[in-house]
C-alpha cells in the first residue's frame, strides 16, 4: 500500500524514491511486524485468556510439562497479523508472487485456527483429524502449484545445490514436488512447536535466510554471478520474509521460556507452509531440507519412532519428537531450545555459502 501511495510522488518529492528500495521496504515490514506484535499481543493473550484457550498438556510428557497446563495457546494469530499487515503496507500488491504466498499462509492459518478452536475453545479433543488437516493441506499446495506449473514464465526446473549445471526439468511433476515441499515443512514446523520458543527461533532463522535468497534470486546482476536461477518478481518476497522475521521475533518477546503464549497449529501450520512456498517460488527448495535440518529431524524422529514401534515393537527414542527425548535424558528445557537455535543457525550459514560453491 505504501509503495503504490508514495512511489509515484517521486516524480515531485524525490524523497519518495526511497520506497523504490527493496532493502528499505524490507526492513521497515520488519520493524511493522515487530510493532505488531507488541501492540496486540498483551490484548490478544487476554483475549485468549477469555476464550479459555488454553493449552491442554499430556499426561505421558515430559513431567515439566504439566506446569505448562493452562498456558494460553492459538497465539499464532498476532504471528499471522504481524505478517499479512506488514506485508500489505510494504510490498508491491501488483506481484503475483506476493498472492501465492499468502494464499498458503492465510489458507493454513486457517486450516490450524479450525482445528485449535475446536480443541481448545469447543473442548472437541478430536478437532479436525489428521485426515482431514492432511486433505486441505495438499489441496492448497496443490492449487498453488498448479498455478505456478501454468504461469508461463516460472522455471518447473529442479535446481540441486553444489551443481551448477545439473537442473532437471520436473515437467508435471513439478506439482506434486511443490506441494510435497509446502506440506512436508508445514508439518514439520508443528512437529517442531513442543517447546517455548523452540519453533519460532529456527523459523525466524529459516525467514531471514530466505529474505536473502529471494532478494539475490530477483536481481538479475547478483543471480547472473552467483549462478543462481533468476526469478523475476521474486525479489519482492523479501519483504514478506522480513515481516516473517519481525513476526517471529515480537511473538519469541511472548514465547520464550517460560511462555506466556503458545502459537498452537494456526501458527505453526502458516509459518512452515510458508517457509515451503518461498522455497517454491525463489527455486531454492532443496535448500530447505539444509537450512530447516532441525524440523527435518523433528519429523524423521517421529517417522522413525512410529516405524520401529509398528514393525519392531520397539522404540528408539524414549520420546518422540526428538527434543522430547532430550528432555527425558534430563537436558534442560532452556539448553535444548538455544542448542537447537544454534544448529539452525549454523545450518543456515552452509545454506548460504552454497550460493558460491555451484
Amino acid at each position: 500500500m505504501f509503495y503504490h501511495i508514495f512511489y509515484p510522488l517521486a516524480a515531485d518529492v524525490k524523497l519518495f524514491n526511497i520506497f523504490r528500495y527493496l532493502t528499505f521496504r524490507t526492513i521497515y515490514a520488519m520493524i511493522t511486524a515487530l510493532l505488531v506484535c507488541f501492540v496486540i499481543g498483551p490484548w490478544i493473550i487476554r483475549t485468549l485468556e477469555g476464550l479459555q484457550a488454553r493449552q491442554v498438556i499430556r499426561t505421558d510428557g515430559p513431567e515439566s510439562h504439566l506446569q505448562k497446563q493452562g498456558t494460553p495457546t492459538m497465539g499464532g494469530v498476532m504471528i499471522l497479523a504481524a505478517i499479512i499487515i506488514p506485508t500489505l503496507l510494504w510490498a508491491d500488491l501488483t506481484n503475483v508472487y506476493i498472492w501465492v504466498a499468502l494464499f498458503i499462509t492465510v489458507g493454513y492459518g486457517l486450516i490450524g485456527f479450525v482445528d485449535d478452536y475446536k480443541k481448545v475453545v469447543k473442548k472437541d479433543t478430536k478437532g479436525l483429524s489428521a485426515r482431514q488437516k492432511m486433505f486441505w493441506q495438499v489441496l492448497l499446495a496443490g492449487a498453488a502449484a498448479m498455478f505456478l506449473y501454468i504461469k508461463p514464465e516460472f522455471s518447473d526446473q529442479l535446481y540441486v545445490p553444489f551443481f551448477k549445471n545439473f537442473h532437471p526439468d520436473l515437467g508435471i511433476w513439478f506439482i506434486p514436488f511443490a506441494a510435497l515441499v509446502i506440506v512436508g515443512a508445514s508439518n514439520a514446523v508443528n512437529l517442531t512447536d513442543g517447546l517455548d520458543g523452540l519453533a519460532i527461533g529456527p523459523v525466524t532463522i529459516n525467514a531471514a535466510t530466505y529474505m536473502l535468497f529471494a532478494y539475490v534470486a530477483g536481481h538479475a546482476t547478483l543471480s547472473a554471478y552467483l549462478q543462481i536461477p533468476r526469478v523475476v518478481g521474486a525479489g519482492e518476497l523479501a519483504v514478506l520474509c522480513g515481516a516473517m522475521v519481525g513476526a517471529g521475533l515480537g511473538f519469541l518477546w511472548y514465547n520464550s521460556y517460560p511462555a506466556d503464549v503458545f502459537m498452537g497449529d494456526v501458527g505453526s501450520l502458516s509459518l512452515g507452509g510458508t517457509l515451503g512456498i518461498v522455497a517454491v517460488l525463489t527455486k531454492q527448495e532443496l535448500l530447505l531440507v539444509i537450512v530447516g535440518g532441525v524440523f527435518v529431524v523433528e519429523a524423521l524422529s517421529v517417522i522413525f519412532q512410529v516405524g520401529s514401534y509398528k514393525y519392531r515393537g520397539k522404540r528408539i527414542f524414549r520420546m518422540a519428537p526428538i527434543h522430547h527425548h532430550f528432555e527425558l535424558k534430563g537436558v534442560a528445557e532452556p539448553k535444548i531450545i538455544v542448542r537447537f537455535w544454534i544448529i539452525t543457525i549454523i545450518l543456515a550459514l552452509i545454506a548460504i555459502s552454497t550460493l558460491k560453491m555451484r
